[in-house]
């Protein structure tokens, strides 16, 4: 049983269709469904006239099926023509009387006539209707089909696309990605669902990015480049299309990534600009022949581009360089693809000059060779800053001697050569004398002119093959060569060489009008082979100048192992100077003056050294060495210091009171700015009467500025302090001097005392300056007072007070005070 009769219907139509598509045409309503409509209805009459007479009625039985079946196939035309076809059968033929037209047979038909008109209507339009929705449904059905099956091709476009794909929101929140996007930024899919714009922009902060969205709404799209941020921190450069769809209200982007293309236009402008920079750039064929020059070849080497294209490069070569050298460029070529290092070139103008020079070899993708590229930059002003600085580095700059690094270097290598020819060598340490008066008195730029001059005398004087070095100040050294087999041998030649030059160096010095007399003091020490090291040799050498001016100057002096002993021995004895005040090794002993009675007047404080292995060591042997250190400075304020400190303890007894004690000052320590407060200082340190202390002043000190010393004695006498002139007679001194000098006492130097009993000489110096010191009312100290008779000459002649070992030697405090208790000194 068919349980959808429409459904069957249509089946049965489609099968009919199928198979007479002549009378079942796609388009309703033509003349095929007319004319079947016509053959339906004869087939309808033909079959109620077969079940039934004429007057039996149900004529509408075989009539309606056919007028739905004409609707079903034909439309709602054919159905009314069916219908109207059924209502003239119905009239004609099945209402009596039969077979006749009238208006009884109208009135007698009408209602059942009406009933099936309506029916007939109804049906064919219900039908119509039907069919048209089933039409609209169908086609909706099948476009809603095609739209799906676009958009599953254009989403499989997309995820398949090596462009990047984005659908946002207005407010910029992704709502869709590709996978494209997805590889490029290295976040998922998943990942970047509801991300803001702003999460990704590197070039966009988020109000640029709503900035930016608002014009793109305003406009409907944009093309523009931007920069977005990988997952791992890195920033692709992406070209984007943004289109906005007012419909969906969503934004479509598409993004191709080109990072790589940004690139590798960066690279084609770097090469562009590089071509044109300040190094040269020539390109040539596989042939060598140059194809192609930038301005900075035209600058350097001053041919113009015209006159170098097609030509070999060999017109640029100097003919410095032989075959050899350009065989072993190519053959480095050949190897590794490139050459680079220093050539020298020719330029247009047949300057030769030096190059760094660096050739590429090009090739193409089947290892080819196509060509070359030559890269150079003159180095004409770094090869002369190099040697600059190798004549900074080993070179005098004033006198363009070798300096202490070059003569080391030679040095060795002359003890090298020596070792090899067991020959003898020597150096000579020449300084020259009273150097220092020409640059306090007429100035540097003179000192520095003599130097030249006597840079160029000693060269003069010995052979192009010895080295004449200049290591500092006025010191010269001269390293000769192969001077003899034995020392025997060497000796003469070398003290020949060492006179002449002496001699030469004595000569006088005429300097822009100006003539200054000088000399050299010189010290030779000879060598053989490298038995004794370059710093020995030339300390031995220095040591034997040493000598030449202790020995007055102005002379020649071999080097001697006993002076060397008393050197060691001098430098001993500075090392642990710097540590004896430290380690409480200095005492101060004290030896007595005295009036002409033979009484107390105070003392003078005399240092010693009490070394822990040398035992006492007297002033003679460190008070030298001290001042040439620099260390009288912190021994003479130890000397103030302890000299208060022992004046503050004779201040408590009644005995010790009033006496005086007299300290010795050094040239170094008056000179210090600070020595008056210094002393001003250890006097309130230790609360003494300033009176009390005496400041014995060499005449050392006032050789330098006297209006400065003055100024500075005044500052003393102004705190109290008085101040003795010692050793007076034995340096500059002059009646000027001791008018201008604020001092209180002259002591005279026991040189003159030793033998004023015997020398008369010596007895009319001491009567003179005990003469001139009561002319200008100054108090007279006698040192080295040693014999009754020198005593009873001094107070014949009104010295006023004595020191000396007759009276009294130096002693430890101790002792000191026992001596100031004796009944003698009572």
């Amino acid at each position: 049983m068919v349980k959808n009769p429409t459904a069957f219907a249509h089946y049965l139509k489609q099968k009919i269709t199928d198979r007479y598509p002549v009378l079942f045409p796609n388009k309703r309503g033509c003349f095929q469904h007319y004319l079947l409509t016509v053959v339906l209805m004869g087939l309808a009459l033909l079959l109620r006239l077969a079940i039934a007479p004429v007057d039996a009625g149900l004529q509408y039985v075989t009539f309606f099926p056919s007028v739905t079946i004409a609707a079903l196939v034909g439309g709602h035309r054919a159905g009314l023509l069916a219908t109207l076809i059924g209502l003239v059968f119905a009239t004609y033929i099945f209402t009596p009387p039969y077979y006749v037209f009238s208006l009884d047979v109208l009135r007698a038909s009408f209602w059942p006539n009406l009933v099936f008109l309506m029916d007939g209507i109804i049906v064919c339009f219900s039908i119509e209707a039907l069919h048209r929705y089933r039409e609209q449904s169908a086609l909706e059905l099948n476009q809603s089909k095609d739209a799906e099956l676009l958009s599953r091709r254009h989403k499989m476009v997309i995820d398949t696309a090596h462009d990047g794909f984005w659908v946002t929101d207005l407010q910029g929140n992704l709502l869709e990605a590709n996978q494209a996007y997805a590889d490029m930024s290295g976040y998922s899919i998943d990942e970047l669902q509801n991300m803001h714009i702003s999460q990704l922009e590197a070039q966009e902060n988020a109000s640029e990015v709503d900035t930016h969205l608002t014009h793109i709404l305003d406009q409907g799209y944009d093309l523009f480049e931007t920069r977005h941020r990988h997952k791992d921190g890195h920033e692709i450069i992406f070209e984007v299309s943004v289109t906005y769809m007012a419909e969906s209200q969503e934004l479509f982007a598409f993004f191709r990534d080109i990072t790589e293309r940004k690139k590798a236009e960066e690279a084609l402008h770097i090469a562009a600009v590089t071509f044109e920079a300040d190094a040269a750039i020539m390109v040539n064929d596989a042939d060598g022949n140059i194809l192609r020059v930038n301005r900075a070849f035209q600058k350097i080497t001053g041919y113009s581009s015209d006159e170098v294209l097609g030509k070999n490069p060999r017109i640029l070569s100097s003919g410095q360089h032989d075959e050899t050298f350009y065989s072993s460029m190519w053959q480095q070529l050949l190897d590794n693809g490139s050459w680079s290092g220093e050539i020298w070139d020719r330029r247009k103008n047949g300057q030769v000059y030096p190059k760094w020079l660096t050739i590429t070899v090009l090739k193409n993708t089947r290892d080819e060779t196509i060509g070359y590229v030559a890269i150079f930059k003159d180095i004409t002003e770094r090869k002369q800053a190099e040697e600059e600085i190798r004549n900074l580095a080993f070179f005098d700059p004033l006198t363009k001697l070798p300096n202490r690094r070059l003569l080391l270097d030679r040095f060795q290598h002359a003890q090298s050569a020596s070792e090899r020819s067991r020959l003898f060598g020597a150096v000579l340490f020449l300084d020259m004398d009273k150097f220092k008066t020409i640059n306090d008195t007429l100035g540097h730029d003179y000192g520095d002119l003599m130097l030249i001059e006597v840079a160029e005398r000693i060269n003069f004087i010995v052979r192009e093959t010895d080295t004449v070095a200049r290591i500092g100040g006025d010191e010269f050294v001269v390293l000769i060569e192969e001077a003899g087999e034995t020392a025997k041998d060497a000796s003469p030649k070398i003290a020949l060489i060492a006179e002449k030059l002496r001699s030469t160096l004595s000569v006088a010095y005429r300097i822009q009008g100006h003539e200054h007399h000088s000399s050299p003091s010189i010290g030779v020490c000879l060598f053989q082979g490298n038995a004794v090291s370059v710093n020995d040799v030339l300390k031995r050498a220095d040591i034997a100048l040493y000598q030449a001016k202790n020995a007055g100057r102005n002379a020649v002096r071999f080097y001697d192992p006993l002076m060397q002993q008393a050197v060691e021995t001098r430098v001993a004895l500075e090392s642990d100077l710097r540590n004896a005040v430290s380690n409480r090794q200095l005492q101060l002993y004290y030896q007595i003056q005295l009036d002409n009675n033979r009484r107390p007047l105070g003392a003078e404080a005399l240092i010693r050294w009490l070394h822990p292995r040398r035992g006492l060591v007297l002033p003679a042997q460190f008070i030298p060495i001290a001042e040439e250190s620099g260390l009288i400075v912190e021994i003479g304020h130890w000397v103030v210091d302890q000299a208060c400190r022992q004046l503050a303890e004779w201040n408590k007894n009644e005995q010790t009171r009033q006496l005086q004690l007299a300290i010795n000052v050094s040239a170094h320590q008056f000179r210090m700015p600070n020595f008056v407060e210094s002393v001003e200082a250890a006097i309130r340190a230790h609360g003494i009467d300033a009176s009390r202390l005496k400041l014995e002043l060499t005449e050392s000190v006032i050789l330098d500025d006297v209006s400065e010393i003055v100024v500075k004695m005044q500052a003393l006498k102004a705190l109290g302090i008085p101040l003795s002139l010692d050793d007076f007679g034995t340096g500059y001194s002059s009646l000027s001097y001791l008018k201008q000098l604020p001092i209180d006492q002259i002591k005279i130097d026991q040189s003159f005392v030793r033998d004023i009993a015997s020398d008369p000489n010596d007895a009319a110096m001491v009567q003179a300056i005990i003469g001139m010191a009561k002319n200008f009312r100054l108090n007279v100290i006698a040192e080295g007072v040693e014999t009754e008779e020198q005593l009873a000459f001094l107070k014949s002649n009104s010295c006023m007070a004595y020191q000396g070992y007759l009276l009294g030697k130096p002693v430890p405090i101790e002792q000191f005070e026992a001596l100031l208790k004796c009944a003698e000194y009572g």
